[in-house]
């Protein structure tokens, strides 16, 4: 069965302004197709463009011109507003420093998410958030400080967050980066069981020993694609 592309980048270009005058290029004329169900790593050193790719493809960042088409839909031309409704519906993303809500419990920082997509029952989110929390086994951790929690329990609840409103793709960038070497396997380990039950995942890192849990990896130079490999 053919699988269905769900981002295609055709032509993309990035400049940014650096002075009055002067227009540095970030991504040079990058074509690429994700498809439904790949688990793909872009890898590059600092300065590579990867974060900036990853900015455009989770509608943090907008492209200078080129083609983007998120699940056959042109979202190049998005506005502020229409691309912060697409994330919250479409996108859930996990980040290397967790960015969870101190003031808040567990269960409330998994809800968040639902919050912003209209959902009012508090009843509702609670058994959203339960659920979650259960896929990524802190069942018992719903009423904890966030500040009591591990760094990896942390992660944890990051990727339960942004499973709430069941999203077509994941964002990881760097997600194992604050965490130690065994912490890091077990999140990989669950992002892996994520995308091997349908879940579309695009993650950045700088760490060569994560390229064997993805179906495709892609390297990157000064903007450009340099080389890629398939696992799968």
């Amino acid at each position: 069965m053919m699988k269905k592309p769900l981002i295609q980048l055709k032509n993309i270009n990035k400049f940014f302004s650096v002075g009055k005058k002067q227009q540095l290029q970030v991504l040079k004329s990058l074509d690429l197709t994700i498809y439904e169900g790949e688990f793909i790593m872009i890898m590059g050193k600092s300065g590579s463009g990867k974060t900036t790719l990853m900015n455009i493809i989770g509608f943090l960042d907008r492209v200078s011109d080129g083609e983007y088409l998120f699940n056959g839909e042109d979202v190049s031309k998005l506005s502020e507003n229409e691309k912060s409704e697409f994330r919250n519906k479409y996108l859930g993303f996990i980040f290397q420093q967790f960015f969870l809500i101190n003031s808040l419990n567990v269960s409330q920082n998994v809800q968040l998410p639902c919050t912003y997509g209209g959902t009012k029952n508090k009843q509702t989110k609670q058994r959203i958030a339960n659920n979650y929390l259960s896929l990524v086994d802190l069942a018992d951790k719903g009423k904890a400080k966030v500040t009591e929690l591990s760094g990896g329990q942390q992660q944890r609840v990051a990727i339960a967050r942004s499973l709430v409103n069941d999203p077509l793709l994941i964002m990881a960038d760097e997600p194992t980066g604050a965490l130690d070497s065994q912490t890091g396997k077990e999140i990989m380990e669950m992002l892996q069981k994520l995308n091997h039950e349908g879940k579309t995942i695009v993650m950045v890192t700088h760490d060569a020993d994560m390229t064997k849990y993805a179906t495709r990896v892609i390297h990157m130079k000064d903007g450009c694609f340099t080389e890629e490999e398939g696992n799968q």
